[in-house]
Parts: C-alpha cells; structure tokens; sequence
C-alpha cells in the first residue's frame, strides 16, 4: 500500500472590494507613492469596508468560492482551520463560527495563530491530520483583516497591511504528490520586535491603553526586516539541501508578501529565476495569513502536477519557516 500524503486539491480566495492605492493614502499620511513602492513593492491594498463584518467574514467567503468551484458538500469536510492573526472576538473561535455559516456541520474547527507564518504553520498541522488517515478532508482557510489593527496615522504599518483571505482543501494522495517535507522555526525573543502591546493578559485593555494606541500593531521596521531576510533566505536553502533539490528541480517559490526586497533576497540565495517567483504583493499588500493562499489563487492556472513549490514565511513572535510540497493537479 502506497504511502499516504497530504496533498492540495482544490483553491478559493476572497478580497475586499474596496481598494487603497498609494496615491489615496498619500493623503492620510506623509509618504508618497514611488516610496512606498521603492521599499515595499505595493501599489495597493484591499480593505474591508462593511459595517460590521470582520475575519470571519472573509473567511466564509473564500470557502464558499473553494466550495463553488470544486463542487463541494460542505458536510463532506472533517475540520476546519482558520489561520488569523485576527479573530472576530477573543474566545469564541472564527473556525467554529466560519465552518458552521459554511455549512460543515460535520467538522471540527478552531483558531490557529502565529502572526504572518499561521498559514504555513497550519499547513503542517492540517498535514499531520491527513497522513494519521484519521481524517479525509481539511478546509484550511488563512484570513485576516489587517485593517481592524492598523493604524491610519502610523506611515510605517499603514502602508504595508491589506484584508484577504485564501482557503485550500488537503485530501489523502498516494501517488507521492502532496507535502514532502517541512522546517518550521521560531524564536521567542523576537516578540518585543513586532506586536500589538495591549488587549491581551499582561496588558488588559483599559482607557488608557486606548489613549496610547496600544491596540494598533507596532514594528520596529529595520529589525524585522533583517530577520525576515536572513531567516527566510535560510530555511528555504535548508529544505533545499534536505530534498536534494537544485535551483532547477524547484518549480515555484511560494513566498510570504511581506516585501518585495524580502522576496528578492530570498529568490536570489535559492539561485531562482525571477520567473519561477510568485508575487502578487503590488496588488495586496501583506495579508498576513492570507498571502499565501492568494499566490495559489492567483496563479492555480499556471502550476502544473507533479511541480515542486516551496513556501516560505515569516512572522511576529518570531515564527518562521519552509515547506516543500508536490502539486497535486492541474487546473
């Protein structure tokens, strides 16, 4: 009997209608258009306009695309995983919420959370799930309104942040395609680099944390971005030499869209053409959980069965890594 891998079978995604460009936020803040794209490589970032509506609502949509196109019973689903560094509320979980509005009632959900590498670090664990043959079908869903922790007055966050949401079904594959292998890291001392200080239990909400922005997403940029280039750069060249892989056998580097120069730098240390990099950053910022499935979304039509991908992110907390995987289908 063929070994059982976790493997990529279907893609939905959802963005927000309403579009914040460069020269809109120009402005709001003191910046200007060929800044932000000399450092970042965004041109413009969606926002999640409606009254009222938060992650969940992101979530839900870019599932029930995934659904649509795959022709899909819901009740089919055994879990969901929602991906986020932004849930609609505290305690109650935006999964359960999402999964019932979607109509899995048959699935178990919760919330997974490691900032800017949750859609990697749930690509692993929804894997794992796969593989123990416990179960058949995985809705993993990375979504997060980034604008509900932005602050529209801080040029150094609010040129970065959009809203989106990617989703993507793993089933049991045993022709050898699917995931291949992973090298998942963090670093704990990295936490005071990239957070939101206020709102959880050190740092209760109050009036004044209010007062202070503390409930805003506060990152000291040159930090991050040293350790983001060296750590991304480095796990992607590691999973390369675990696999045997040269330049040439790597189909598609899947990078987080933090920043152009982060992906460049990182293109560059796995010896990758530009052509075989997926970007998608100019049109949606960093989505934060999202980016990733988004590059899948956006580009499905141009990955083939049997390609080799290799994801990459890295996010607060520190949380980083890679994951080497086989495409299960062509579109």
């Amino acid at each position: 009997m063929s070994k059982i891998t976790a493997a990529i079978t279907a893609v939905g995604a959802y963005v927000p209608e309403f579009v914040l460009s460069n020269k809109v936020l120009e402005t709001m803040v003191d910046t200007n258009d060929e800044w932000i794209t000399t450092r970042t490589g965004i041109k413009e970032r969606r926002i999640l306009k409606k009254e009222g509506k938060g992650t969940s609502y992101l979530a839900i949509k870019a599932a029930q695309d995934l659904l649509e196109k795959r022709n899909l019973d819901p009740k089919e689903i055994d879990l969901v995983i929602v991906a986020t560094a932004t849930p609609d509320m505290p305690v109650a979980s935006t999964a359960v919420y999402t999964a019932t509005q979607i109509g899995a009632t048959n699935a178990f959900a919760y919330d997974l959370q490691a900032a800017c590498s949750s859609f990697l670090y749930g690509l692993s664990t929804a894997t794992s799930y796969i593989e123990s043959g416990r179960y058949k079908k995985v809705l993993l869903i990375g979504a997060d309104k980034m604008s509900s922790i932005i602050d529209y007055t801080d040029r150094a966050t609010c040129i970065i942040f959009g809203d989106g949401a990617g989703a993507v079904l793993l089933e049991p594959n045993e022709e050898g395609l699917g995931f291949q292998d992973e090298y998942l890291r963090s670093d704990g001392t990295g936490r005071e680099f990239l957070k939101i200080e206020a709102g959880g239990s050190i740092l209760p909400t109050s009036q004044e944390t209010v007062d202070n922005k503390q409930h805003f997403v506060h990152q000291e940029g040159r930090t991050v971005f040293k350790f983001a280039v060296a750590n991304m750069a480095d796990v992607c060249e590691k999973i390369m030499q675990r696999n045997n892989l040269s330049h040439e056998d790597v189909s598609w580097l899947v990078p987080h869209q933090a920043n152009l120069r982060i992906i460049d730098a990182t293109a560059n240390r796995m010896n990758l053409d530009e052509s075989k990099v997926l970007k998608n950053i100019y049109r949606y910022g960093n989505t934060t959980s999202a980016t990733l499935p988004l590059l899948l979304y956006d580009f499905e039509k141009k990955l083939k069965k049997g390609d080799n991908l290799i994801f990459a992110a890295f996010g607060g907390g520190f949380t980083w890594g890679s994951i080497y995987l086989k495409w299960a289908y062509n579109s």
